[in-house]
Formats: structure tokens, sequence, C-alpha cells
């Protein structure tokens, strides 16, 4: 069972759409992925506002940052 993420991103992000649709095929699968909009926190926004999209995993907290390719995320997930 893959790990839970979250993908950190914003409206309007044209990386974060890209992003998005690499993943499609892992949600397909299986994969849990939560769109979490930095908007929503400043936190968020402070962290990730020049790094989105970034795919995080809920329970390593491990984070890997756009561009990725579908070889990489497989390799972050550990599948």
């Amino acid at each position: 069972m893959p790990p839970e993420c979250q993908l950190f991103g914003t409206l309007g992000c044209h990386l974060c759409e890209v992003a998005e649709a690499e993943l499609m095929p892992f949600v397909e699968h299986g994969l849990l992925v939560e769109l979490v909009d930095i908007a929503d926190d400043e936190s968020w926004f402070e962290k990730y506002g020049l790094r989105i999209p970034v795919l995080r995993r809920v329970d390593t907290g491990a984070e890997l940052d756009w561009p990725f390719s579908a070889d990489q995320v497989v390799a972050f997930l550990g599948c």
C-alpha cells in the first residue's frame, strides 16, 4: 500500500497542474494525494511559496520538489 501524500500548490499554478497530471496514474492505482493550497496557511506559503509544487509523504515528512518524473515518484514512494 503506497503512503498517503500531500501535494502543496495553489490555484492558477501551471506547474501544479502538470504535477497533478504526473501523479494521476498513481492515484488511479490507489495512491492517496491530498491537494493542499499554500494560500490557506501563512506558514505553508512561507515554506513552499518559491518551491511549489512539492509532494510530501505524510508518514515520514519526506518531500519531493518539482520537477519530478514518474520514476522519481516511484523511488520516493518506495513502490
